[in-house]
């Protein structure tokens, strides 16, 4: 189903461009206290997860976007809100993207669910029957909703949520080569070849370091380093097999999508139509709001983070506690260091 959002635009933040530079820019960082965990997965690899305290309410696992950690201004902001609504919340780190290079040579991409299934079942060990949620942003929600479709009936998860989906992943990277959302792509394809630089000694990349700056473009830096690296043939069949729209009919469990008709990462044809959705599936589209930005408000510089309001709103109501007592008050958040 398709739905329209309820989302108003901050009127001192016209435009795409400016709702979705305006939080990466300017948004203070705050998140509660966190607890670091390694897991170690079966290739010999590892990923990291910064869990929020609870005192036992739902668990909520976090994905960021595309080399996005807790320095991105929507982990921090989403981990305060599900732990003031007493969630026992993480955030899990794609391979490298925790502070340290991951181990191996090849690292995550698009459309690598393997690693999220990992998490799943090492969370599944420890909670075996409190109610789950995931939440996906960017490159996170493509992972999310295509692991979702690969699982279909068998979907493990109370419910799910994601956020400026690159759903046509050629789409995407199509109109990341157009006007101003060439600084995105300037950006990010930067912190792409800084990791790989920051690897080379350990593990000697596909393509020649120095030859890594004439990769401008993500198709160029799909085709040359992610496709080889994680056993795709080119950079068409990473995009053709890691796309997310393809799975979208497949989905099962209660899903939500929060998506702007103007985001800046993705064109408007490449936003799936209502046949491409399952019943579960909720796709929930606003005008405007940019790329994970979704800012109001109606005072300049005082910013209202929709998007966290929206994804509790939706959390509260597909959760449920499995304790006694449903007028339980959350408690206070116990002290955790990183």
């Amino acid at each position: 189903m398709i739905s329209c959002s309820d989302f108003r635009p901050a009127w001192w933040l016209p435009g795409a461009h400016l709702q979705t530079l305006y939080p990466t820019l300017f948004r203070r960082r705050a998140c509660p206290p966190l607890r670091r965990e390694r897991l170690e997965l079966a290739d010999g690899d590892f990923v990291d997860l910064d869990w929020t305290d609870s005192n036992g309410g739902p668990v909520v696992l976090v994905l960021h976007g595309l080399e996005g950690s807790l320095a991105s201004h929507y982990t921090g902001g989403i981990l305060k809100a599900l732990a003031a609504r007493d969630y026992h919340a993480a955030l899990m780190y794609f391979r490298g993207c925790s502070g340290e290079p991951n181990r191996l040579a090849r690292s995550y991409h698009s459309g690598d669910t393997s690693d999220l299934q990992a998490v799943h079942d090492h969370i599944r060990e420890r909670h075996p029957a409190t109610p789950l949620a995931v939440i996906g942003y960017s490159l996170g929600g493509n992972v999310l909703l295509k692991w979702l479709g690969e699982q279909g009936a068998a979907a493990p998860l109370t419910t799910a949520v994601a956020v400026s989906v690159p759903f046509e992943l050629n789409s995407a990277a199509r109109r990341l080569e157009q006007g101003l959302s060439r600084l995105y792509q300037r950006h990010l394809l930067n912190k792409l070849r800084r990791a790989v630089r920051l690897k080379a000694n350990a593990r000697p990349p596909p393509v020649p370091l120095e030859k890594l700056s004439r990769l401008t473009t993500f198709r160029q830096f799909d085709d040359a380093v992610t496709a080889p690296l994680h056993g795709f043939k080119h950079v068409d069949d990473y995009y053709s097999r890691s796309s997310s729209r393809q799975y979208l009919d497949r989905i099962a469990v209660p899903t939500l999508i929060l998506q702007a008709q103007d985001d800046p990462f993705l064109p408007a044809s490449a936003i799936p139509v209502d046949a491409d959705l399952s019943a579960a599936v909720t796709l929930e589209l606003s005008p405007s709001g940019g790329h994970v930005g979704f800012v109001a408000g109606r005072i300049p510089f005082a910013a209202d983070y929709w998007l966290e309001q929206r994804i509790c709103r939706h959390l509260q109501e597909r959760l449920t506690v499995p304790v006694p007592g449903a007028g339980r008050q959350p408690g206070n958040i116990s002290q955790a260091t990183v």
